[in-house]
């Protein structure tokens, strides 16, 4: 029998909090799960910095990524002698959902950020790349970890396959809504997933929903919006980010000024160097990063030792309503009187904004085509939702955008009560 279609003797089960069980009976992906590249994500928070506001948000990468290859397993199942669904696909789409997040590296996108990273192009060369997950991919055949790849960087020729990994109803939003929700203790990212899996229907280039299935879509669109604003942008969540971010700057300005460090950063080196290899990138989690904040601690630097401190005993810095761009004066004067007082602004004084779309549709004309959700109706036609729902209609294409400022308001406490640069501090942040 081929390796591609090997099975395991008995299927094989992983426990589940939100599908119950993940189902594994394909020699292939088993293979893949043992990897050392796909037990890394074991080491990595799905939810960043979310930790510190709702301390139940543990789980990890691998936990998502499992999730997203049973939804997917599930649609495959359902789509099964369905018109327009291709068997051949059917272990492709296996692995590219399984794999999907595999190049995210330690707090995800705050290490993009502060070092220009891109977590899709390490996944692409991870996949590709001297790796235990390349390995077993080509034993299905040579071309076979490129079309992966491919799946997953939304280039492959089959549309249809790639929807279902990333569309604005696709297998990767519907687990981690549901994950997050229950790791979060929140009830806002519930809906009726095994609903809209059965009104799933494949077309030439697309999943679509079945008109009757709009109202469990609507569930879901909404619950992204909830979870949005109530989870991911929360502002406690951004604070702890903010401070990590400026760890990460301030370790890599060190580095750049000579500083002598009491314990090398070796596995930061090529991230500061800007010249990060594949292995230095895989060899880095939260594990290696938090050892590296506790040595921090001892530095000699008194920024990189506050932070660290901070990040590690979550002493956030406070924050309050503030848009930069409509209050650019106060912003510059802000800025000067931190440095007067001895608080350095780039490191203390941190504006921070997010913005989300919760159901955006293509229009001509924008950079991005954004594939809508379409619903077929009894005749066999399509319609674009917002053109049938009156709730999505409501929220299609308004971006939200939250500003905040961020500051340690201990620090400013402890400047003496007469200092005219506090009270023209406060004066600004409290009016």
């Amino acid at each position: 029998m081929a390796y591609r279609d090997e099975k395991l003797d008995e299927e094989k089960v992983f426990k589940d909090p939100v599908h119950r069980y993940v189902h594994v009976r394909d020699r292939v992906i088993w293979d893949l799960i043992a990897t050392p590249e796909f037990q890394r994500l074991r080491r990595i928070k799905q939810l960043g910095t979310s930790y510190m506001t709702f301390h139940g948000a543990e789980h990890s990468r691998f936990n998502h990524s499992l999730g997203v290859y049973e939804i997917v397993r599930r649609i495959v199942n359902n789509f099964e002698n369905r018109k327009n669904w291709k068997k051949e696909q059917r272990l492709l789409l296996l692995c590219a959902a399984l794999l999907h997040d595999l190049g995210h590296g330690p707090y995800s996108h705050s290490f993009e950020k502060v070092f220009g990273l891109d977590h899709e192009e390490f996944t692409r060369k991870i996949i590709l790349g001297n790796t235990g997950v390349n390995h077993v991919l080509r034993k299905v055949s040579a071309s076979f970890p490129k079309k992966v790849a491919e799946v997953i960087n939304k280039t492959y020729g089959d549309k249809l396959i790639v929807s279902i990994i990333s569309s604005q109803i696709d297998a990767d939003r519907m687990d981690y809504l549901q994950r997050d929700a229950y790791f979060t203790g929140v009830s806002y990212g519930h809906f009726d997933m095994e609903r809209i899996l059965r009104v799933m229907r494949p077309r030439e280039d697309q999943v679509v929903i079945k008109e009757s299935g709009m109202h469990a879509v609507e569930d879901y669109i909404m619950s992204r919006y909830q979870m949005y604003w109530q989870v991911y942008f929360h502002p406690v969540t951004r604070s702890a980010e903010v401070i990590l971010t400026k760890i990460l700057h301030r370790a890599k300005a060190l580095y750049k000024s000579d500083y002598t460090f009491k314990l090398r950063p070796q596995h930061f080196i090529s991230l500061f160097d800007e010249n990060v290899t594949l292995e230095d990138y895989i060899r880095l989690d939260e594990n290696v990063t938090s050892f590296y904040f506790q040595a921090w601690l001892e530095e000699e630097d008194d920024i990189l030792r506050d932070l660290c401190e901070r990040f590690l005993n979550r002493r956030l810095f406070k924050y309050i309503e503030f848009n930069p761009l409509l209050h650019v004066k106060e912003m510059v004067e802000l800025s000067r009187l931190f440095s007067e007082v001895g608080i350095d602004p780039e490191y203390y004084l941190i504006d921070d904004s997010s913005s989300d779309l919760p159901y955006d549709f293509y229009r001509p004309g924008e950079e991005e085509e954004r594939l809508p959700i379409h619903l077929q109706l009894p005749n066999g036609k399509l319609k674009e939702l917002s053109r049938q729902s009156d709730i999505v209609e409501a929220i299609s294409g308004k971006k939200r955008t939250d500003h905040k400022l961020y500051f340690p308001q201990d620090i400013l406490e402890a400047l003496p009560d007469d200092s005219q640069q506090k009270q023209r501090i406060y004066e600004i942040l409290f009016q």
